[in-house]
């Protein structure tokens, strides 16, 4: 039944020449698919782990875990052998369809990446909640840096769980607590004893540096995506798919 349902499935074409974003669906800014595409096409050419992100309006009724499996066999993405592709399937909301994203992972990868952290922690925390707001490239951004930090040995994926996941709001919490406690607090305290010493207080910028490197920062690939300027400009391919196989490792969510 399986093998009849992914097989009905109208599947995208490779496209000519292959890219690694392809935004069928249309929510990129042709600033944002490039830059997108620049980092993509540099993290391979690095790693040589190819990471694609496809988006489509019609997943045409299947399930989106099937349809995101089959374009990576179909495409060949990744690098035979070490079967180190990754896909992006993403399903803007569109009136009352519900909005569905699925990450996809090549055999080789699904050491690297549990699907208990792509679901729970990427997907959850990195990217559902931009693409609430329709930022569909800063939720991308968002995932494809831990993806890249992850795979790349910068941290584990245990790591980001223990640390970065899930911290329920950021580092905006930490900043007011800090400045409260550390700023504000000292200052009241030493007028209320009529003496104040601006040289002894912390102030607010250096606090914000201090907390610089803490909150819900994950290493240095998110920063550079920057807004989606399209500082990269082409990027000089990658290579092209080598013929990567995918196992059924992966995770979904909606919105």
């Amino acid at each position: 039944m399986f093998g009849f349902i992914i097989s009905n499935a109208q599947i995208p074409e490779r496209p000519s020449p292959q890219r690694l974003v392809n935004d069928f669906a249309g929510v990129l800014q042709p600033g944002e698919n490039n830059n997108l595409e620049a980092h993509l096409e540099q993290f391979a050419r690095e790693t040589s782990t190819q990471i694609v992100v496809i988006t489509l309006d019609d997943l045409q009724g299947y399930d989106p875990g099937d349809f995101a499996f089959r374009l990576g066999e179909e495409w060949g993405i990744g690098q035979q052998g070490k079967d180190n592709g990754l896909v992006i399937l993403v399903k803007p909301k569109k009136g009352n369809e519900r909005g569905q994203v699925f990450i996809a992972t090549g055999y080789g990868l699904e050491g690297v990446l549990p699907d208990a952290i792509v679901n729970g922690d990427i997907i959850d925390t990195e990217m559902i909640p931009h693409f609430r707001e329709n930022n569909y490239y800063q939720g991308l951004a968002s995932g494809i840096s831990v993806i890249m930090d992850i795979t790349q040995g910068e941290y584990t994926a245990e790591y980001y769980r223990e640390n970065y996941a899930n911290q329920g709001g950021g580092i905006l919490p930490v900043i007011i607590i800090f400045f409260i406690f550390f700023v504000i607090a000292p200052i009241l305290s030493r007028r209320r004893r009529g003496v104040y010493s601006p040289g002894k207080s912390l102030p607010f910028w250096l606090a914000l540096g201090l907390l610089s490197g803490g909150g819900r920062s994950h290493g240095g690939s998110f920063s550079n995506f920057s807004s989606g300027g399209g500082g990269f400009g082409g990027g000089g391919g990658f290579g092209g798919f080598g013929g990567g196989s995918f196992g059924g490792g992966g995770a979904g969510g909606s919105w």
